[in-house]
């Protein structure tokens, strides 16, 4: 039976396209940089999404009792690192800096997967839901990855898309550092739902 399935397609698609890390920095880029210097953040994404996608399973597969030793570490530096980049959003396009900034490049947005917390969720409840019991593990693996790719592919060009027509409507300075204050918060307050969920699973396994 084949593992590409509607309901590993839907699942991709409904994590894919609502808010989160990923989404929230693509529309601040948008809004700051425009659609076309942000297409390099959107495919680093969707291309390496799919590849953490793939890796994930053929270690997941094979690894299930190490998940519970690797995902606070993973969830720390993830959180700290998205705290980060709310504090580089807040300082973006600010009035007073001076300063023209550069959005994320593909390569910086393909390591990012590797410690963006809810991508490490996703990937662990893909594992469990949709990987074969029996069968190919790598030719499965591959399947999975490519699948997250081509699905995530059309919500990361949507978000930048929408960022970049909000874009229009955020020329005035004050109204432009406000969005990047409320992107900010945003990313600050997932960073910090994603850690207390992941320690709050520690603590009832425990």
């Amino acid at each position: 039976m084949s593992v590409i399935t509607l309901a590993l397609v839907t699942y991709i698609f409904v994590m894919a396209v609502t808010p989160g890390p990923n989404n929230v920095l693509l529309a601040a880029s948008g809004v700051n940089y425009g659609l076309r210097r942000t297409l390099p953040m959107a495919l680093g994404i969707a291309l390496g999404g799919g590849f953490h996608c793939f890796v994930s399973m053929l270690m997941f597969g094979h690894l299930f009792e190490l998940v519970s030793m690797i995902r606070l570490p993973i969830a720390v530096v993830g959180c700290l690192y998205l705290l980060w980049l709310a504090w580089q959003i807040l300082r973006a396009a600010a009035p007073e800096s001076g300063e023209q900034g550069r959005p994320l490049t593909f390569m910086q947005m393909v390591v990012f997967q590797w410690v963006n917390p809810k991508a490490w969720v996703m990937m662990l409840n893909m594992a469990a839901l949709f990987m074969p019991q029996q069968g190919p593990l790598f030719s499965s693996a591959l399947l999975i990855g490519l699948t997250d790719s081509l699905t995530s592919l059309p919500t990361v060009f949507l978000w930048a898309w929408l960022g970049d027509r909000l874009r229009l409507a955020l020329h005035n300075p004050r109204h432009l550092q406000l969005f990047n204050a409320l992107m900010a918060i945003s990313l600050a307050l997932t960073a910090a739902w994603l850690l207390l969920d992941e320690i709050r699973l520690l603590l009832s396994a425990g």
